[in-house]
């Protein structure tokens, strides 16, 4: 499994896809899953993601893309952690923590001073990897707007 930046054509359909058929297998989320996480994604491609602050790192083998993590610059210092996502069979090999070293290497090198991002409860190696790189949880709200009832979190880290 090789990791690679930027994004390349098929990149946005391949993350969109990866998710919206993930997260209905693994914790039962509807269309509206897939379908906010296609507008995110075309709403920062749209306005030139990734900029030079910015960046997507792509898990990929064979040329099909099995992961994604990307950093959004938010202004003022502030970047937003995006669209984290693991094929099952990209798992348990450290990569997530590959990319998400990758991120953070990135955003201090580019000068970000607080990271953001957003996750729920269920994702709980996600939150692992961001509770051990020094991430902290400011809130969490109850929400269905995906389906069933989940417990959205939101989480910070001081650079």
């Amino acid at each position: 499994m090789d990791v690679r930046m930027g994004l390349r054509p098929g990149d946005v359909g391949a993350i969109v896809e990866l998710h919206g058929r993930l997260y209905a297998a693994e914790y039962a989320l509807d269309a509206r899953f897939e379908a906010g996480v296609a507008r995110t994604l075309a709403e920062l491609v749209l306005r030139g993601f990734p900029g030079s602050r910015e960046g997507a790192w792509i898990a990929h083998d064979d040329g099909a893309v099995r992961g994604s993590i990307l950093l959004s610059d938010e202004g003022d210092g502030q970047g937003r952690v995006r669209l984290f996502v693991l094929a099952p069979e990209a798992r348990g090999r450290g990569l997530g923590r590959r990319l998400r070293d990758a991120l953070l290497e990135h955003a201090r090198a580019h000068g970000y001073k607080r990271l953001e991002l957003e996750t729920f409860s269920d994702l709980r190696a996600a939150a692992h990897l961001y509770r051990s790189a020094g991430f902290e949880r400011i809130s969490a709200v109850p929400s269905d707007r995906w389906g069933p009832e989940i417990l959205v979190e939101r989480y910070e880290l001081a650079l």
